[in-house]
């Protein structure tokens, strides 16, 4: 029987560990928005990934058990891979499903050869493991952290112990590909060209999440100014507004959108008092403000 560990124990290189499917989870599938029809192809690439592979050799069916998720920072992608997972999980009814975060960071080291190390340790021993009575969808975050472009590392900062990990990382997915499949690794990536690439090759599927379009946006603002209005009743009539607002959050990510409302709240002492009071005047300039700031960033 699998023993499913609280963040204290997990293992090196794992920052969470849960079995699914998870009602803390769900949250996770709905609050991204994102365009009609991507989560549906997403799960079915998943569900692919796992059934195919069981049945066919890798000869005849090329799959690595690998979806990648691309896209700029703040579109969602990390919640929306454990909202991934929790649905993959639920459509595996009779399966046990374990669900393990890679923490890329704690498989990074100074000293030579440690990287490489714990990184095949992960791939090798860890994953399987856990892998061992069921499913193992497997999350690896920031997955350029882990499999650096040898292409265009300059050699500096420890090159030869970062060749090594990315080895690793690829020699790791393989024998998962042939030995344990079982197993699904959902990949994020913020910048896809600093990731190696062969292990873009090795995706079977790659999804690019981009900025919120408006429809999108529309439902960002008002998912969050509904969420405010169930405590501050002076808000509700906010939504109102929404598309004004979101025309206002036009460049910004989701995770901006959120967080500019309540930035919204701080615009003086008395709203941050009473958050009851925010206007749509005061979200709409800090909107604005946070596009402004953010062209001038990227000049």
């Amino acid at each position: 029987m699998v023993k499913y560990m609280s963040h204290a124990e997990n293992v090196e290189g794992t920052a969470r560990r849960s079995a699914l499917p998870d009602a803390s989870f769900d949250a996770a599938w709905t609050s991204i928005k994102l365009a009609d029809g991507v989560r549906e192809r997403l799960v079915a690439q998943c569900l692919l990934a796992l059934t195919v592979r069981q049945k066919l050799p890798f000869e005849a069916a090329p799959l690595h058990g690998l979806i990648l998720l691309t896209g700029a920072p703040g579109t969602g992608k990390t919640t929306l891979s454990r909202g991934l997972a929790n649905q993959v999980a639920k459509q595996l009814p009779s399966t046990k499903t374990v669900y393990i975060e890679v923490d890329p960071h704690a498989l990074t080291s100074s000293s030579l050869g440690r990287s490489q190390q714990a990184v095949s340790k992960l791939f090798e021993r860890t994953i399987p493991e856990m892998a061992m009575h069921g499913v193992a969808i497997v999350l690896l975050d920031e997955l350029e952290t882990l499999a650096v472009s040898r292409h265009k590392l300059s050699f500096d900062a420890n090159p030869i112990d970062v060749h090594r990990a990315t080895d690793a990382v690829l020699a790791g997915m393989d024998r998962l590909t042939r030995e344990h499949r079982n197993v699904l690794l959902i990949g994020t990536t913020n910048f896809p060209k600093a990731l190696d690439r062969a292990v873009i090759s090795r995706a079977d599927h790659i999804e690019e999440i981009g900025l919120p379009t408006d429809a999108a946006r529309r439902e960002i603002i008002q998912d969050a100014l509904g969420s405010i209005g169930s405590v501050w009743k002076g808000a509700r009539n906010l939504q109102s507004d929404v598309t004004r607002l979101a025309s206002a959050a036009n460049g910004l990510d989701g995770r901006r959108i959120r967080k500019e409302i309540f930035v919204a709240m701080a615009s003086d002492i008395e709203t941050a008092k009473d958050p009851g009071r925010l206007t749509v005047a005061q979200i709409e300039a800090a909107f604005r403000h946070a596009v402004k700031t953010q062209e001038e960033l990227h000049k």
